[in-house]
């Protein structure tokens, strides 16, 4: 099976979302610096604390109600809204430093899963669906830095593949025995997510760390840091949107002989392009959801 052209220009914007996601590109460009210099200004025991920060933040979005949006598929996103109260949670990070890591970042999770389960709900997810809710928790998982050994492989679909065995286990046991908190299947999953996850949480913490940086450069922070993984829960669910339509394999296959575009316009060429005369021509999304 073949996808059609307005499946297809959604594929492709997809793939490059997913597969240039520059968090760190632009915190470097936002310092002036690399990154990596930030690092040597963190305490010895930096990385282990940053970890369990980020296993607890999860934990905390996933136990709070952040999933029960109401069941309206195609509605447009609030992306603007998510970004601005995310932000408004960098200034404290920004002007107390990463001593108020601990307390900035399972707020800015709980808002950021919210943010992405309603952009799941915009590609035409069920919020009521257990598949739902796990993927919107994977999102957290994509965007990290790929291997040069992986040249070929796409980050994403590597990314995918390492978490399907703990996503299956945490399915299945959350259809026998709901979502509970601290059942076995979801912690595995939990802490699985959360080592990818802290890779990001750290570029943050070590920004936000420097001097100055100050309130309002923790605002610009955690502001790119939403849009890193708004950008990773829209690709995300555009993958899964199409693989409903045309089958996993189809879209896998298609995705991995495309072309990686080369524009830093994340909306030029797609605005708006496959809701026009597509199947979903004349639904309740209203116009282009992205930006």
């Amino acid at each position: 099976m073949i996808l059609d052209s307005y499946d297809l220009k959604d594929l492709e914007r997809a793939k490059w979302l997913l597969e240039n996601p520059g968090f760190t590109a632009k915190i470097t460009n936002l310092l002036g610096t690399p990154i990596e210099k930030g690092f040597e200004m963190l305490p010895q025991n930096w990385k282990y604390k940053v970890g369990q920060i980020t296993h607890s933040a999860l934990s905390r979005a996933v136990s709070a109600a952040v999933l029960t949006l109401n069941d309206e598929p195609y509605r447009q996103s609030s992306n603007l809204w998510h970004k601005i109260a995310v932000g408004t949670t960098g200034g404290i990070s920004g002007f107390f430093g990463l001593s108020a890591l601990a307390i900035e970042l399972p707020i800015s999770t709980t808002i950021m899963l919210r943010s992405i389960a309603d952009i799941a709900r915009s590609e035409g997810e069920l919020m009521t669906s257990l598949s739902t809710k796990i993927a919107c928790m994977e999102v957290f998982a994509f965007g990290g830095t790929k291997n040069l050994d992986d040249a070929y492989e796409s980050a994403y679909f590597v990314a995918r593949a390492a978490l399907a065995s703990s996503v299956a286990n945490a399915a299945e046991y959350i259809a026998e025995r709901g979502l509970v908190e601290g059942s076995p299947a979801l912690v595995r999953l939990i802490i699985q997510i959360a080592d990818r996850f802290s890779v990001q949480v750290s570029e943050k913490a070590v920004t936000q760390a420097l001097p100055a940086i100050g309130a309002a450069g923790g605002v610009i922070i955690n502001t790119l840091f939403i849009d890193h993984f708004q950008d990773m829960a829209r690709g995300h669910f555009i993958v899964r949107r199409l693989e409903n339509k045309y089958g996993a394999d189809v879209v896998k296959s298609t995705y991995e002989n495309m072309e990686s575009s080369g524009s830093s316009d994340k909306g030029s060429s797609y605005k708006g392009s496959s809701y026009k005369g597509s199947s979903y021509k004349g639904s309740s999304y209203k116009g282009s959801s992205y930006k």
